[in-house]
């Protein structure tokens, strides 16, 4: 009987015990939770759309106030060049003028989305659509007037050929200089890799166009 006692002591003993060590456990995972991630209090966790806005900087890199000027100052630049390009479908007489027109578009749509995406990532202003803009204050001067814009949409056949290359000649030069800048001040990465990429691309369209213009 003195046995069977004890054993019974020895097993309520063993059970409290246990009980009591669940306990001390579940209070001190409550006290970590209230500090980690997830939870109010100095260690709340960011949202998911902060998490991911902080990933793209990261990728992005650090940049420098010139990034932000080729930025601003080339999606103006791309946005007027696809304008034209969109004007030579119906005006156009040579299907080669309308084939590169087609593959300015291809090319610089694209890259406005991207270069709005690097300044909403930076905090900087993206460049209002049709918004009026001073050129000269990220040197554009290759930026075509109103007037050039209306006489160029008011041409067609071989007359619209004519212009559209000389002005679009004009226009890509004018992106060129402003990419080689970035080349040479940039810190951005991404950045600077797009500007050899509009310098190499632009560049040699400028030479298509020069022997199309020879054509005409």
């Amino acid at each position: 009987m003195i046995c069977k006692r004890s054993l019974v002591r020895r097993t309520a003993a063993v059970t409290v015990a246990s009980a009591a060590a669940l306990v001390l456990a579940a209070c001190g995972g409550d006290s970590d939770n209230a500090g980690s991630p997830g939870h109010n209090g100095h260690g709340a966790a960011s949202s998911p759309s902060s998490a991911s806005a902080s990933a793209s900087s990261a990728a992005l890199g650090k940049h420098n106030a010139a990034d932000v000027a080729f930025a601003q100052g080339m999606i103006p630049h791309h946005r007027q060049a696809v304008e034209m390009a969109d004007l030579a479908e119906g005006r156009a007489r040579s299907a080669e003028v309308k084939k590169l027109a087609a593959d300015i578009e291809k090319a610089q749509g694209p890259e406005i989305r991207t270069l709005s995406g690097w300044l909403t990532s930076w905090g900087e202003d993206v460049p209002a659509e049709g918004g009026g803009m001073d050129h000269s204050t990220h040197d554009m001067g290759t930026m075509m007037t109103d007037a050039e814009m209306t006489a160029l949409e008011n041409a067609s056949g071989t007359a619209f050929d004519t212009a559209f290359l000389k002005m679009m000649i004009k226009h890509h030069e004018g992106a060129v200089t402003m990419a080689k800048t970035e080349r040479t001040d940039g810190t951005s990465a991404p950045a600077v890799k797009m500007a050899g990429r509009i310098v190499t691309a632009q560049s040699t369209e400028i030479e298509r166009m020069n022997k199309l213009l020879g054509k005409n």
